[in-house]
């Protein structure tokens, strides 16, 4: 039995080890969003084609799961441009989505695959996170570091790795930069020597600019009834190539009008349109998700790995989501470690003995096993609604076995030997220990069992500890009175007390 009850603690060693880690499970929201990412340089029109055509699959393709479409051009996560588009996808009511397959994850996986077929764009249908506010959508975020100051070339080179090998990973997808794609940039270099010469202050030349191109408020009007603002800026005619500089002229201090070609020139370039920093150095934000079949943590891991194997010091920075989870997994094992203690001091304080606390703390890890087992059997991932299940089925199942252990302690008293007293305890105590796991069992299985809005946390906390419970019940009680018979065995070898003070009093006088 000592050699099966190693084998079951192993069991559990090496099954909280091997299942996969996040933060939190992601819930079913009722709602998806999209990120468009045309070329660098395409229209707002083959934009708009593109966001009708990635609509119109979900309202002839979806029916049955989606309710409508919202998609606008000129803007999404990434960034503003021509080149860009975003979508909401509000799903129908979860009564009407009770099939596995009109899921939101279900949805995602199948636009994921028909939308990749759409040539002139990349699509990414997401997840809004788990927690509002913490991301701009579900998976990990992060950065990809550039702690060795190789440059902004360099930066993107690594980053093109690390996109390409992320995206060929069966444990990774839809990993993708979080920015608008490098593109041409027009750089308009005013002479400051010319201008000064003749005569034109640099801030009404800033200023010329500004309202030609970008508009300016002026001030407001009443119209109808309803106040409207008014902005001064050039016609599209006059403003769309950059000879069109050639056409506006600026003031100088003696009212003459000079025209900008005689202190202005114009050139091309190409790169980013943001330049990004995190924890002071260079850097690029990197989103994606976890593949299917495998869970953030997984999935973190492997781009730590990715990023690790580009050498040349490139590092990766944690945010949002991600970054709380890296935090709880750091602190889970101290997390247990506490509740261990706690749980140890009190029967310690209990029973006035420091070595009838092992017998009952012993049978902690059976539970632990059904926990970890339930999980990987139902897919769960050791995230926070595990921990606490967890903590929660140490607790329980140390009030199993304390329900053994204090009535044996009392018949050995009395004058029975150890075994029989560990023996007729079990028979004695066996009817309130399963009334009271069932109890337990039957409240939990509606959190188990649950299904719409919030129900993957409902089912990670209820999984965990009813598989505990189960295992505590059906299993852990055989091992009771078998760890209470060694450890007693033990400390009465080893020549310690498990009389209570008043008990050693009494015997001395």
């Amino acid at each position: 039995m000592l050699v099966v009850f190693l084998a079951l603690v192993g069991g559990a060693a090496f099954m909280f080890d091997k299942l996969p880690s996040s933060f939190i499970p992601t819930e079913d929201q009722g709602v998806l969003l999209a990120m468009i990412q045309l070329p660098s340089g395409a229209t707002t029109e083959r934009t708009k084609q593109v966001v009708d055509e990635y609509a119109d699959y979900f309202l002839k393709n979806e029916t049955e799961a989606v309710e409508s479409v919202m998609a606008v051009t000129g803007f999404s996560f990434a960034g503003s441009g021509q080149n860009a588009g975003f979508a909401f996808v509000r799903l129908k009511d979860f009564k009407g989505r009770s099939d596995p397959r009109l899921s939101a994850q279900a949805v995602v996986g199948r636009a994921m695959m028909a939308t990749s077929r759409i040539k002139d764009a990349m699509i990414f249908t997401l997840l809004p996170p788990a927690i509002p506010g913490m991301g701009i959508s579900g998976g990990f975020d992060m950065y990809l570091q550039d702690t060795a100051g190789n440059g902004r070339a360099a930066l993107e080179a690594a980053r093109d790795q690390v996109l390409m090998q992320a995206n060929q990973n069966p444990q990774l997808m839809a990993v993708r930069e979080n920015a608008q794609p490098n593109q041409m940039q027009l750089h308009v270099n005013i002479n400051q020597e010319k201008a000064t010469a003749l005569g034109i202050n640099l801030a009404d030349i800033n200023s010329i600019i500004t309202t030609a191109w970008a508009g300016s408020y002026v001030n407001d009007f009443i119209d109808r009834g309803e106040i409207k603002p008014v902005y001064l800026q050039s016609d599209a005619p006059f403003r769309m190539t950059p000879s069109d500089f050639n056409r506006w002229y600026a003031r100088n201090g003696t009212g003459e009008m000079v025209p900008f070609s005689s202190f202005v020139e114009t050139s091309w370039s190409f790169g980013p349109p943001k330049l990004s920093r995190f924890n002071g150095v260079s850097a690029i934000n990197i989103q994606g998700n976890a593949g299917f079949g495998a869970s953030s943590g997984q999935a973190m891991n492997e781009m730590e790995s990715l990023v690790s194997k580009q050498g040349g010091g490139y590092t990766t920075g944690w945010i949002g989501l991600s970054y709380q989870e890296r935090l709880s997994g750091a602190q889970a094992n101290s997390l247990y470690a506490v509740a261990f203690l706690v749980v140890f001091l009190c029967l310690a304080a209990l029973y006035e003995s420091w070595t009838i606390p092992f017998a009952v703390m012993l049978s902690v890890p059976i539970s632990v096993l059904g926990t970890l087992l339930a999980a990987k059997l139902f897919g769960q991932s050791n995230d926070v609604y595990l921990k606490v299940g967890l903590l929660t089925t140490i607790g329980l199942a140390a009030k199993n076995a304390i329900l053994i252990v204090e009535f044996a302690r009392d018949l050995q008293r009395q004058g029975e030997g150890l075994i029989e007293a560990a023996l007729h305890a079990a028979r004695i105590r066996l009817r309130p220990i399963i009334m009271t796991s069932l109890a337990f069992i039957l409240g939990v299985t509606p959190l188990a069992i649950a299904t719409g809005a919030g129900s993957a946390a409902q089912n990670a906390i209820g999984i965990g500890v009813m598989g505990g419970m189960i295992a505590s019940t059906t299993v852990g009680l055989f091992f009771v009175p078998l760890l209470f018979y060694v450890v007693m065995r033990a400390s009465e070898r080893l020549g310690w007390s498990n009389k209570p003070p008043e008990d050693e009093a009494a015997a001395e006088i």
